[in-house]
């Protein structure tokens, strides 16, 4: 993909993944890497700066005789997903605004900026 990868975007998309279900780091690494190139080592200094922020918390457990970290989501991790969901949301409706033709508000009727114009210019005719 040719758009970056922000960091609240990656943020987002863990914290998305972990709340659809507990997952290890290579399994979120996978579910990402179609639209972020991320490589697996970029992913861990992100899980742990969550883990520190009790966004989301580890733990091990066995698979085919190893420890696998496991991930999941904390009701801090779940909040903050919420907030970053609503700002995605609101990012993506702007954009595809802009994108559509929209966005202008020199060309949008019913304005701020217009009808604070259309306002002054009515009391400046009827006069006081």
């Amino acid at each position: 993909m040719i758009f970056s990868l922000t960091p609240p975007l990656l943020e987002l998309l863990i914290l998305s993944i972990v709340d659809q279900e507990d997952s290890y780091g290579y399994q979120i690494s996978q579910r990402i890497r179609p639209v972020s190139g991320l490589k697996d080592s970029a992913l861990y200094p992100v899980l742990k700066r969550l883990s520190e922020n009790r966004c989301i918390e580890a733990y091990d457990r066995q698979y085919q005789g190893r420890n696998r970290k496991y991930y999941r989501m904390t009701e801090q991790g779940r909040g903050y997903y919420q907030m970053l969901a609503r700002e995605w949301q609101a990012y993506q409706e702007q954009i595809a605004r802009i994108i559509e033709g929209g966005g202008n508000p020199e060309h949008e009727q019913g304005t701020v900026h217009e009808t604070a114009e259309t306002e002054t210019a009515s009391s400046s005719e009827g006069g006081i």
